[in-house]
C-alpha cells in the first residue's frame, strides 16, 4: 500500500541520533508516500510533536540527550500518537519497559524496511477515524497547554503538583469518558497501586480546591461513583 504525496498523506516523526538511520528512514518513507519529519534528539523532536500534528513517532531509545523511555513519558502526557520504539537493545525487559509505558511497538535494531512499514500500516489503520484532541484546552476560564505543561485559570497560572497535573492531564485527553480509578492509579502510581483509591480522593480534593470546582455540582470533575472520574469541558 503506498500514499500519494498529498496533504493527506499520513505524517511520520523520526527522532534517531543515528545520521545513517535518519537517511535509511527517509528515504524509505518518502518511497512508500508518506510525509517525514526528521529529529536528532529528544528536544527537537517533542518539539515537532507539539507543533506538527505527526501521525506516527518512530523513536529511538539511545538519545543523547534524554532516554527514549523519559522521552515516551512525557509525550503520553498530552498524546496518544502511536509509537514504535527503536532500540539496538533487545532484552525482553526493554520491551515490556516500552510497551508498558505507553509504546504501540518496538523493533530492534537492524531492522527490515518492509517489516517496519508493515507494522506502520498497522498502527495508521488502527488509528483512522481517531482524530485526537490538540494539546490546548481553553474555554475561556481553564487554560490546559498539554506540551508545555502549563495551567491556569482566569488567566492566573495555577501551581499544581506533579500527581495533581498527572492527573489532570489524563482526564483531560480522555475529555467526555469515564477514566477509571484504576487506569488513573496504574498510569500515574504504578501498578502496584491500583487499589489505593484514597490516593486518587485526595489529589481530586486538592486540584477541585485549586479550580474552585464544586464536587456536587461541578464544571469539570466529575465524579462516576465507584468508577472513576470524567473531564465535563470538550
Amino acid at each position: 500500500m503506498t500514499f500519494r504525496m498529498t496533504s493527506a498523506a499520513p505524517r511520520i516523526l523520526v527522532i534517531d541520533d543515528e545520521a545513517q538511520i535518519r537517511r535509511f528512514l527517509d528515504i524509505g518513507l518518502r518511497a512508500e508516500g508518506y510525509q517525514v519529519l526528521l529529529a536528532a534528539t529528544a528536544a527537537q523532536g517533542l518539539a515537532l510533536a507539539a507543533t506538527q500534528s505527526p501521525d506516527l513517532l518512530i523513536l529511538d531509545i539511545g538519545l543523547p540527550d534524554r532516554d527514549g523511555h523519559e522521552v515516551l513519558a512525557e509525550l503520553r502526557q498530552w498524546s496518544q500518537l502511536p509509537v514504535i520504539m527503536l532500540s539496538v537493545r533487545d532484552a525482553e525487559s526493554e520491551k515490556v519497559r516500552a510497551l508498558d509505558h505507553g509504546a504501540n511497538d518496538y523493533m530492534t535494531k537492524p531492522f527490515g524496511i518492509q517489516e517496519l512499514m508493515a507494522r506502520l500500516r498497522s498502527l495508521l489503520r488502527h488509528r483512522a477515524g481517531e482524530p485526537e484532541l490538540p494539546p490546548r484546552y481553553d474555554d475561556g476560564r481553564l487554560a490546559l497547554d498539554l506540551a508545555r505543561r502549563e495551567v491556569s485559570l482566569d488567566g492566573i497560572a495555577l501551581s499544581l503538583t506533579r500527581k495533581e497535573y498527572a492527573v489532570l492531564a489524563m482526564l483531560v485527553r480522555h475529555a467526555g469518558r469515564v477514566v477509571t480509578q484504576q487506569k488513573l492509579l496504574h498510569e500515574i502510581w504504578g501498578a502496584s497501586h491500583v487499589q489505593d483509591t484514597h490516593y486518587l480522593r485526595i489529589v481530586l480534593g486538592k486540584l477541585r480546591q485549586k479550580l474552585g470546582d464544586d464536587a456536587t455540582a461541578p464544571t469539570w470533575l466529575k465524579t462516576e461513583p465507584g468508577v472513576g472520574y470524567r473531564f465535563l469541558g470538550i
